[in-house]
């Protein structure tokens, strides 16, 4: 009954912040309108009959609508890498920054962007973020896995080595895009992590991940509760781990990588929200992953929210608010598991 109402909870939370998100603002819009301006773009409803002033239209429906969307994908994206990250390493601290994931999609992002891919091709950009992700979690898992167990210690390390090559390689092909003010925008843009001016090309773009990754998950949930005893217990049990692993990874990959791609590095919400969410839903997987994902959104949902509201004469960047928050948490992660070799 407990995990039901946590379940029900966490929809209905995202249900309000989705609605708060598009009805608050520089200018607050009436409830009503809004359904409005949704059944007449759909076209259940005559534009004439919805008594809409146009302003109030675009403000709702291409500027917040596409907004609130695109940041629910972007929080359960990371939070569903982020909880298959930590089942397959058996690890609360594993996370798709942790580990190397969002620098490595950033690190493809930005290349794409300018060696100028983008203007050429809409996919251009998440597929390089999804490139870059996958190579960086392959990299981190085969360095740091020893005999199908990853200690805390070598996870850790090896996600900050791969963050400082994936951080340098940004920082060069940004200092060769100086000359090109808008390149080099965009660029930082991804770094910094950020809502602003999301379009429904963004929500587009990350929908096809988000689905894809959050169906393949299902697949994977008794694997990852058995793989939690070791890869030779679940080998044991039949699992073929390999095939499981790889699949892991890539969902995890994609999901991350297609997250980089809309919004820049949102740093420690596949951290964070995974690990709180196990605590109160459990361990299995075939609900965690999901639970999560609902997390992820709400949590994503409300920190863009108060970006937009906290400052009135701007917006704070919403990868600040989320470093914020996730930087002292993983704080707390290690000196609590500080007296442990490994966890979980």
């Amino acid at each position: 009954m407990r995990r039901y109402a946590l379940t029900a909870g966490l929809f209905a939370a995202a249900l309000l912040l989705a609605a708060l998100s598009v009805r608050l603002g520089v200018t607050d819009i009436d409830s009503n309108k809004i359904l409005k301006v949704i059944l007449s773009e759909l076209g259940f409803l005559a534009t004439e009959a919805a008594g809409v002033s146009d302003h109030e239209r675009a403000i709702v429906w291409h500027i917040r609508l596409p907004r609130t969307l695109t940041g629910a994908f972007v929080g359960a994206s990371l939070a569903l890498s982020g909880a298959m990250l930590q089942g397959l390493f058996r690890n609360p601290m594993a996370s798709p920054v942790v580990v190397g994931v969002s620098t490595g999609g950033a690190l493809g992002a930005t290349s794409a962007i300018a060696l100028g891919l983008g203007a050429a091709s809409l996919w251009a950009v998440p597929l390089s973020a999804f490139a870059g992700a996958l190579v960086t979690v392959l990299l981190v898992s085969l360095v740091a896995t020893h005999k199908g167990h990853t200690p805390l210690g070598a996870l850790i390390l090896c996600g900050m080595a791969m963050n400082s090559i994936a951080g340098a390689l940004t920082t060069l092909v940004l200092s060769y895009s100086v000359s090109d003010f808008e390149i080099a925008r965009q660029i930082l843009f991804w770094l910094m992590g950020s809502l602003t001016n999301r379009t429904w090309e963004h929500v587009i773009l990350i929908a096809p991940f988000f689905a894809a990754s959050g169906v393949a998950a299902a697949f994977f949930g008794r694997e990852l509760n058995l793989m939690m005893s070791g890869e030779e217990s679940a080998m044991a049990l039949g699992v073929d781990t390999a095939r499981a692993k790889a699949w892991i990874l890539t969902i995890a990959a994609a999901a991350a990588g297609a997250s980089v791609a809309v919004a820049g590095v949102v740093g420690f919400v596949g951290l964070l929200v995974p690990h709180i969410v196990r605590m109160l839903a459990g361990p299995d997987h075939r609900r965690l992953l999901y639970s999560s994902m609902t997390a992820g959104a709400v949590f994503v949902m409300g920190m863009d929210l108060l970006a937009r509201t906290l400052s009135p004469g701007g917006e704070i960047r919403l990868g600040v608010l989320s470093a914020s928050i996730g930087g002292p948490f993983f704080l707390y992660l290690i000196v609590k598991n500080r007296a442990r070799a490994e966890t979980f």
